[in-house]
């Protein structure tokens, strides 16, 4: 059994989701935890929950003899990146930005509501006046995430229902919304 796998194990048996598990170098290990859609403790991950999660991969890992210097557990933050289908099924509804692994119509970053399509998933946005989508499936997605939202008068951060309009990059060539940088 790989070390992944002996991590999934463990996080989700404690009654977490795993979002995220990386190994860094210098023997750093990464684990991003999150409560499960309907876990009766609460929204968000306290210190408490990266610690009982902490003690128990110590453990396991010294146990099965998994090399690793450090161990850091940690929410997987505001920005919540969805990396499986469970997570993109969990937020539909929610304003996510998605980065294709090849680009449309000269973008590669989109923003907008999440829906469920009927063969994979669509982003909607309102674009000046009129509403656009974009059809995508995972195999098309570089990366997505949660687009958070911070409300000071409120005191307290959350991800909005409804989208914001997208963001005014389709005039832009790639190479110049990346930096210059391929990714």
């Amino acid at each position: 059994m790989g070390w992944q796998t002996l991590v999934e194990n463990t996080v989700t048996g404690l009654g977490y989701d795993l979002v995220d598990c990386v190994r860094s170098g210098r023997g750093l290990l990464q684990v991003f935890i999150d409560r499960l859609p309907d876990d009766p403790n609460g929204e968000f991950i306290t210190v408490d929950d990266c610690e009982k999660v902490t003690r128990q991969l110590q453990y396991l890992l010294e146990v099965e003899g998994v090399p690793y210097e450090r161990l850091e557990v940690s929410s997987p933050g505001l920005d919540r990146p969805l990396r499986r289908p469970e997570h993109y099924q969990r937020f539909v509804g929610q304003e996510v930005e998605v980065t294709l692994k090849q680009s449309f119509q000269n973008r590669k970053k989109y923003r907008g509501v999440l829906e469920a399509a009927d063969e994979g998933w669509r982003l909607v946005w309102t674009d000046g006046k009129v509403e656009q989508a974009l059809g995508f499936t995972l195999d098309e997605v570089r990366e997505a995430r949660l687009v958070p939202v911070v409300d000071f008068k409120g005191r307290r951060f959350q991800t909005p229902p409804t989208a914001a309009p997208a963001a005014d990059d389709a005039a832009a060539p790639d190479a110049e919304k990346d930096g210059g940088q391929e990714q």
